[in-house]
């Protein structure tokens, strides 16, 4: 199978969305006073580092959802495990931010939510991701979307790439073709 890669976003691009949806944040928040954010593990931590950089610097913290998975017996018997951290502070009673770098089906932000909860009782919870791709099938709706980007769901994806996994910073729709029998 070949694929083919349509760059959706250059590095201005996605800093310009990261620096809309920092404000974003701040504004849906009434102001950092109470407020931590959260990246999804992988590429999640990335854009939650670009936004706290663009605004406040907030306690930050990250999820890795590998033991929250409704897939694991799909994945194997023995998943990866990273490590997740809540931000020193707690999330009692904070608004968290979860980030992500694509929404889909909205599966990896109900593990994320179901982990959060294990840790505490936040006061309210934001979805913040860099590219919604449709697709859903949980009612799991993003609260802060740098972009919508349509996506067909036979033979195309959305990847974000950053800096520190890629070697740069940027959003491709990918879309593989079938090699020819």
């Amino acid at each position: 199978m070949s694929a083919e890669r349509i760059p959706v976003m250059d590095e201005p691009a996605v800093r310009r969305a990261v620096a809309r949806m920092a404000r974003e944040i701040v504004e849906k928040s009434g102001g950092t006073q109470r407020l931590a954010v959260m990246g999804i593990h992988r590429r999640g931590i990335q854009i939650a580092e670009l936004l706290r950089a663009e605004g406040a610097r907030v306690p930050a913290g990250s999820i890795d959802i590998s033991l929250y998975r409704d897939d694991l017996e799909e994945i194997g018997p023995r998943p990866i495990v990273g490590g997740s951290q809540v931000p020193n502070s707690g999330i009692d009673g904070k608004t968290i931010v979860l980030v992500d770098d694509v929404q889909h089906t909205g599966r990896t932000a109900r593990a994320a939510i179901n982990e959060l909860m294990d840790w505490g009782r936040p006061g309210r919870i934001l979805l913040c991701v860099l590219v919604d791709r449709g697709g859903r099938e949980l009612p799991i709706q993003p609260d802060i979307v740098g972009r919508h980007v349509e996506v067909l769901e036979v033979h195309q994806s959305v990847e974000v790439l950053v800096p520190e996994v890629d070697g740069r910073l940027g959003v491709d729709l990918v879309i593989t073709h079938p090699e020819a029998v």
